[in-house]
């Protein structure tokens, strides 16, 4: 099979490729800096450069694909969100209206759990909707490119699958909860909020389940491939008991943490913030719960995510 990847550089599309690779499949991968992509181009990946918020640089690489992944995306909560809009929202509309006009059998579309905001402890499944208003722009701009792009061509006949990680963690991991776990390893000490809970799935799990929705997959259906939940403070006490260093962090209440992101939110008006205390990574952080039901994945496509401790012990095993 031939596939058409967007976001190849990324954590998840990088995985994902290696993935498609292994199993034989021909990849040709929407890259904006063909030399920073030379490690793909080792695994003998055709590269394609372009943007997804340049249409016209699209057509001609995804013509005669199989089948279309499309993963780009701004994701950096409490950063410039310059460019949320024309990467999340335009950027997929981009990506799968060129699917449509020239007939792509199939596509699978990374959205996520954060387009349903906090669910108040809730473990929703694929039924559920939550229509505003948004923690952060990432959540609002996913939300409209899931909402208002995706499902709207999706009723149009686009035979497009969409997938829903919640947080995605692992070796190479360079996001800002890859930066974390970076300087709890380093011995620092760190903040970490209270109550705060999420989905954690090992990135090798949910590329493979971009896999399974492509092969297995109902076009039309949306599935949730998130990993166990379990509080950050849960997710951080197990990091230290699979590597043996200690923990040292400092737990913030929640309240504390919406409080502080009213406050943050005035003065960032008139003084840049560093984006770990800019008013929308606060509230994120403010005793939310980002918790998805993982259920119909697991039985309709065989998705089988690792536990929490099994993924962990991965990602800090030392290379070699």
């Amino acid at each position: 099979m031939r596939y058409f990847v967007t976001g190849g550089t990324g954590f998840i599309g990088g995985v994902l490729i290696r993935q498609l690779r292994a199993a034989g499949h021909d990849v040709v991968a929407l890259v904006r800096d063909v030399k920073k992509a030379a490690p793909l181009e080792a695994l003998g990946v055709e590269l394609a450069q372009g943007d997804v918020t340049q249409r016209g640089t699209l057509r001609a690489p995804m013509m005669g694909a199989d089948g279309v992944f499309h993963v780009a995306a701004w994701y950096e909560v409490g950063t410039d969100p310059s460019r949320a809009e024309a990467i999340n929202v335009e950027g997929t509309r981009n990506v799968l209206e060129t699917m449509q006009a020239l007939d792509v059998p199939k596509g699978v579309y990374t959205s996520t759990l954060a387009v349903n905001s906090d669910t108040k402890g809730r473990r929703v499944d694929e039924t559920y909707r939550y229509d505003g208003p948004h923690l952060s722009v990432y959540d609002e701009t996913k939300w409209r490119a899931h909402y208002e792009v995706a499902e709207p061509l999706i009723a149009q006949g686009l035979p497009l699958v969409i997938v829903m990680p919640g947080i995605v963690y692992g070796p190479g991991d360079t996001s800002q909860m890859g930066a974390l776990f970076r300087r709890f390893l380093a011995g620092e000490r760190i903040l970490l909020p209270n109550g705060t809970a999420a989905c954690w799935a090992h990135v090798e799990d949910v590329a493979h389940a971009h896999v399974l929705a492509m092969e297995r997959g109902e076009p039309g259906e949306t599935y949730i491939v998130s990993g166990p939940c379990h509080t950050w403070r849960e997710a951080f006490e197990t990091a230290a008991r699979v590597t043996g260093k200690p923990l040292r962090a400092t737990f913030v209440p929640p309240g504390l943490l919406r409080g502080l992101a009213r406050g943050v939110g005035v003065v960032e008006r008139w003084l840049p913030l560093p984006a770990d205390y800019r008013a929308e990574t606060l509230r994120v952080a403010g005793g939310t719960t980002y918790y998805g039901d993982n259920g119909r994945a697991r039985r309709e496509l065989g998705y089988a995510p690792r536990s929490l401790e099994d993924g962990l012990r991965d990602t800090f095993a030392p290379e070699g």
